[in-house]
């Protein structure tokens, strides 16, 4: 397994995931490919299809594998080469928050780091049913690591 380090925490009314991994690639390398919508699906198993820009203020439709469900988080919070924000779900029952963050390094490489924050009145009784998050975020880091490095 590659290095990734992968992080949970939960709250009564809340539950936070993230990962986080050095890409031997250049910022501008990983952002590229974390914002061109059509050819995610080629290099990310995390992802079935993505549907419309990924950019500030634009509505995703985004399928991922094993449901039949799919999310529309709406993009903010656009840094280019930075940070990103994905936000989607029914505030105040159910709340998704994704944020994306990209930090160069001296050596040339880049340390991507991904975390979601679920939050709502629901999340309690939800909770039981929301997938391992573990293997997700460990495959969309390892996937994006090896695509920023092979094209990079």
């Amino acid at each position: 397994m590659e290095e990734s380090k992968f992080t949970r925490t939960r709250g009564a009314f809340s539950m936070v995931c993230g990962i986080e991994i050095n890409i031997r690639a250049l910022p501008e390398n990983v952002w590229k490919l974390l914002t061109d919508a059509k050819n995610f699906p080629r290099w990310n198993s995390t992802v079935v299809a993505i549907e419309g820009q990924i950019s500030e203020g634009e509505k995703l439709r985004v399928r991922v594998p094993g449901t039949d469900r799919t999310f529309t988080p709406k993009v903010s919070g656009v840094v280019p080469c930075e940070h990103m924000t994905w936000t989607g779900g029914f505030p105040p029952l159910f709340k998704g928050v994704r944020t994306f963050g990209l930090r160069p390094r001296g050596d040339g490489s880049t340390d991507f780091a991904m975390e979601e924050c679920f939050s709502g009145l629901i999340l309690p009784l939800v909770k039981r049913s929301l997938p391992d998050f573990k293997p997700i975020f460990e495959r969309y880091a390892i996937d994006l690591k090896h695509e920023a490095e092979r094209s990079g």
